[in-house]
């Protein structure tokens, strides 16, 4: 799927982030998500083409801070691969600190990260993963309002990865679908944020999207 050393970049919130370090030590540079089992798997399996992953995830992220620091986290990397997880804490941060971002300014933001992108290096594979929320937590006790924001969110990234012509990694069925094996604390534990489980099931998905794409 990928060329011989390539670049792929994880960027995102707090799910990509995983608790990643900063002090340039390979060993937490991955941090502990699903962004670190991809690039285990991937590395282990693939070792011959010696692939440089990066992760970029900043917890507390909404679009436009992932905007504000575009050039510096992912356009200077000159990424080969780029996967892009955003959107929860656009509602998340409006419920908790009147701070969030609508989702038309999400979608208009979120269009203006890929077409800069893409305009800089028209060979790059951009991979949309779906947000995603489970009725956990702080989550469960307002869900009609968090499943309503978050959807419109799902929409508008499917519509942009539509449009761009990008590689889209849908969630939410597939974690819809891991409840009927365990509840949905087991998946996600806040609603928000996955548990070791959750983080494969996401690892998994785009895997199987992402690797078998032709």
């Amino acid at each position: 799927m990928f060329e011989k050393n390539a670049t792929i970049c994880f960027q995102g919130d707090s799910i990509t982030d995983g608790g990643r370090g900063r002090d340039g030590d390979l060993n937490h540079a991955m941090g502990h998500g699903y962004a670190y089992l991809i690039a285990s798997r991937v590395g282990y399996e693939q070792p011959e083409q010696q692939y440089n992953f990066q992760n970029k995830g900043i917890s507390g992220n909404r679009i436009v801070d992932l905007y504000a620091r575009w050039q510096e986290d992912t356009l200077n990397l000159k990424p080969d691969v780029l996967s892009i997880l955003i959107g929860v804490n656009d509602v998340g941060m409006e419920f908790s600190q009147a701070c969030g971002v609508s989702a038309a300014k999400y979608e208009k933001v979120y269009a203006s990260i890929i077409e800069e992108t893409k305009s800089q290096f028209p060979n790059i594979k951009i991979v949309i993963c779906e947000p995603f929320i489970l009725p956990v937590g702080y989550v469960k006790d307002n869900w009609k309002q968090w499943y309503q924001e978050v959807s419109q969110r799902q929409e508008a990234a499917k519509r942009i990865s539509e449009i761009y012509g990008t590689i889209y990694v849908p969630l939410q069925e597939s974690f819809n679908d891991a409840c009927r094996q365990a509840d949905e604390s087991y998946w996600i534990w806040d609603g928000v944020h996955p548990t070791p489980a959750g983080h494969a099931l996401i690892a998994n998905q785009w895997l199987d999207v992402v690797m078998n794409r032709k």
